[in-house]
């Protein structure tokens, strides 16, 4: 139970891996707050959901403070959020370019910047987003998602090193495809035994969020 008591914010955690992730968290001790945009009929037992638009900044500090006001403390962000497209850059529309920026970068900035000021309060605090191997090495052919994932990679070198010695952490993810039911429907000719498990993210994530992962900082660890 290396996650007892914790409090984690987990962002995409109604998806096809937060639906992993998720329930290793909560099995691992903690206490999870999954934001969606839409809120479910039931929760399941330690998993409190609340509605939010991690792409509004207005609704990030609202989600944040409301968070604060119930339960006192964020021990850490889980940020799950992506998006994924196809297209050459001359192919590119400013609509797309735009898409894959917001979901990819601009709402990982706002998760950080929201929850960061409470955990320099506590002196402690965890923060991970999940990147993508095509950060660091780009395919051709989504010029707009690989820029988009580029741009998440130095946003968690550039935070990371900003907190050093400040008691919170920020380290990224950087899996290559990921074994999900729409990855298996887009691409039925590929082997699925390649990919990332999404258990294999989900045991990560619960170490990088963890006590014992405190001297883990501005790390950009791959998968795959």
């Amino acid at each position: 139970m290396r996650l007892q008591n914790k409090i984690i914010l987990i962002t995409g955690g109604s998806g096809a891996l937060g639906q992993v992730v998720v329930p290793a968290v909560v099995d691992a001790g903690a206490r999870v707050i999954v934001v969606d945009r839409h809120s479910p009929a039931t929760e399941a037992q330690g998993v409190r959901v609340m509605t939010a638009d991690i792409t509004n900044e207005a609704d990030i500090r609202c989600l944040v403070e409301a968070i604060m006001e119930k339960v006192g403390r964020i021990d850490a962000l889980i940020n799950l959020v992506g998006g994924f497209a196809m297209g050459r850059l001359v192919e590119t529309d400013l609509s797309l370019w735009q898409r894959m920026l917001t979901m990819n970068l601009t709402a990982a900035f706002l998760l950080s910047k929201a929850v960061l000021p409470h955990m320099l309060r506590q002196g402690t605090g965890r923060i991970v987003h999940v990147a993508a191997r095509a950060a660091v090495e780009p395919f051709p052919g989504a010029a707009a998602y690989v820029v988009s994932k580029a741009g998440l990679a130095a946003l968690i070198r550039a935070l990371a090193l900003e907190l050093a010695g400040s008691g919170v952490t920020v380290n990224g993810l950087l899996p290559t495809t990921i074994d999900t039911p729409a990855n298996r429907k887009s691409m039925p000719d590929a082997d699925p035994s390649k990919w990332v498990n999404p258990s294999s993210i989900a045991d990560l994530l619960s170490f990088l969020v963890s006590d014992e992962a405190s001297q883990t900082n501005g790390a950009l660890i791959p998968l795959g």
